[in-house]
């Protein structure tokens, strides 16, 4: 889930970028990259780039927009850093070892308190220090299970997100190696994830699910799966925290005949339409939303204008979409239609190397 899901219409001031910096990733980023947004034009300038550990590949924000935290692709190393609210700049703070060796993505939860990571092959708990640092983790999740049948891409447990659902109370990690999501209550007292019962729901054989993204106000959510390319809807239990499917939709077109890998999915704050990122199409696939029953029916397909979007968001007003095209080095803009859901380029693309991820400041 994208964690600028949530609209406000505060003006972001800065723009921070996670991405690939190693040989092994065939990458060219120089770490976190950060960029100054013209409050007028929405225009982007670079500003600085952060380089404290190899691939700060996922990055998310505190609560309070005063520190950062990065995930780090093919690393045991999670970090934090300040950030400089008038210039945007960050300065590292500290890291700590994940009991992992290839993370995908952080979160903060709602209090602030912890820090959640995807560690690789497991789910980890990281306690928020009073100066904005880590600590150890508390917790540590590996997933048990029988691997998928692509053995290159599903060896073991490969949690690819871990993220919070939107009343904060329960965890949701999507296995991409284990063809299962796992559902945990957060226990925020200790810092514990208490597995659920059911704790998982079967994906389909193969079909190696990514991340999940949750309706605003609905009880639906919807996971990417990214071997098969397709989006799984399924009801949401917020009592129980149950996962139950009742839709499968393909993220290309059914005249498309050629190879693809699913990525990233998010939501309008409005629930109206949904999204998700083709790599080998090289497109975002639009979705509209029936709210009464949360069937999702294909409404387009956007090229990217780039190639292989791992990663893409909405602004925090969702009146823009930025698509991170991972090999072509560049965030393309649209502007987003909210009554149909269709997406519009700006003109602005945005050359950074290897991107992977976004995240707004607004403070």
């Amino acid at each position: 889930m994208v964690m600028s899901e949530s609209r406000t219409d505060a003006k972001p001031k800065f723009a921070y970028v996670g991405c690939f910096t190693t040989a092994k990733r065939k990458a060219r980023g120089k770490g976190v990259a950060v960029f100054g947004i013209d409050p007028a034009t929405g225009n982007w300038t670079f500003v600085d780039a952060c380089d404290a550990v190899p691939n700060p590949s996922y990055i998310c924000l505190d609560r309070t927009q005063r520190f950062l935290y990065s995930a780090h692709g093919d690393s045991s190393e999670v970090c934090s850093y300040t950030i400089d609210s008038q210039t945007g700049k960050l300065t590292f703070l500290n890291k700590q070892q994940t009991g992992g060796d290839n993370s995908s993505t952080v979160e903060v939860d709602s209090s602030n308190r912890w820090v959640l990571l995807s560690t690789g092959p497991g789910v980890a708990l990281f306690p928020v220090q009073p100066d904005g640092g880590l600590g150890p983790y508390t917790d540590l999740v590996v997933p048990e299970g029988e691997p998928g049948p692509f053995r290159d891409e599903q060896h073991g447990p490969h949690p690819h997100q871990a993220t919070f659902d939107r009343t904060g109370r329960f965890v949701v990690v999507p296995d991409k190696g284990l063809d299962k999501i796992f559902v945990f209550r957060l226990d925020a007292a200790r810092g514990k994830l208490v597995p659920c019962d059911p704790p998982f729901v079967k994906a389909r054989f193969g079909a190696i699910p990514r991340h999940i993204t949750f309706h605003p106000s609905r009880p639906y959510a919807y996971v990417v799966n990214e071997q098969d390319s397709t989006v799984n809807a399924y009801h949401w239990d917020t009592t129980r925290g149950e996962l139950k499917p009742f839709q499968r939709v393909p993220t290309t077109p059914t005249t498309y005949v050629g190879d693809n890998m699913a990525a990233e999915i998010a939501i309008l704050p409005s629930g109206r339409f949904l999204y998700a990122s083709n790599r080998g199409h090289e497109s975002i696939a639009i979705y509209a939303v029936d709210p009464a029953t949360g069937m999702i029916e294909p409404a387009g397909w956007e090229p990217v204008q780039g190639r292989k979007p791992r990663y893409f968001c909405l602004d925090p007003d969702a009146s823009h979409l930025f698509a991170a095209n991972e090999d072509s080095h560049t965030i393309v803009e649209f502007g987003v239609n909210q009554e149909t859901g269709k997406l519009m380029p700006t003109g602005q693309v945005i050359e950074t190397g290897s991107p992977t991820c976004v995240v707004f400041a607004t403070r």
